[in-house]
């Protein structure tokens, strides 16, 4: 299991004093004002699974990270194929503060190929959405994929528009590698070396 704590300070609170002493105040009480969340990756089930596809197929999730099973049994019937020998896919839930909020994967794993394997990663919880849970989700799935699988090289996918998950890849080393139009959609591809 990998366990990341991430401190979350609320936006300042700007008045219509000086900027500089707003800044000189908030400063002074983000100190006390953080919220410590901890983020840990645990073991994917079929109930995970059958909470994912239900929560990923919302139209906020759809609309930025497109879902390969149509339906919850094609969605276990992947999932049981990462349980067997030789598996070219592997996943991890992400909690927070032991709630059940997204998962990170990575599919097409193979030591002969260019890259090694491709990640994905959709944070469901909408209200987690914008706080670093995917960046460090994305940070400590990452280390385990390359201890576990010795992979050099992690390709991604990511709608053009999608800036958040952008930021989320550029943020773990991620470099963008090309940018490409497929079903009339502008995409990205990005890179990360281990």
């Amino acid at each position: 299991q990998f366990v990341q704590q991430l401190r979350i300070a609320p936006k300042p609170p700007f008045t219509q004093g000086s900027l500089r002493r707003s800044r000189a105040r908030w400063e002074n009480l983000n100190l006390t004002r953080c919220i410590l969340m901890i983020i840990t990756l645990e073991t994917r089930t079929a109930d995970s699974v059958r909470t994912y596809f239900e929560k990923a197929n919302r139209p906020e999730i759809k609309q930025v990270l497109p879902q390969k099973a149509q339906t919850v049994e094609e969605a276990l019937a992947d999932y049981e194929e990462t349980l067997l020998p030789n598996a070219t896919s592997f996943g991890q839930t992400v909690y927070v503060d032991g709630k059940y909020v997204g998962d990170v994967w990575c599919y097409c794993i193979d030591m002969d190929d260019e890259p090694n394997c491709m990640l994905s990663f959709c944070i469901f919880e909408l209200e987690y959405w914008s706080k670093g849970i995917a960046t460090s989700a994305v940070n400590m799935f990452i280390k385990n994929v390359c201890e576990r699988y010795d992979v050099k090289t992690i390709g991604a996918f990511t709608f053009a528009h999608n800036n958040a998950s952008i930021r989320v890849l550029e943020k773990n080393g991620f470099v963008v590698m090309e940018e490409f139009e497929e079903d009339g959609v502008l995409s990205k591809y990005l890179q990360y070396e281990c």
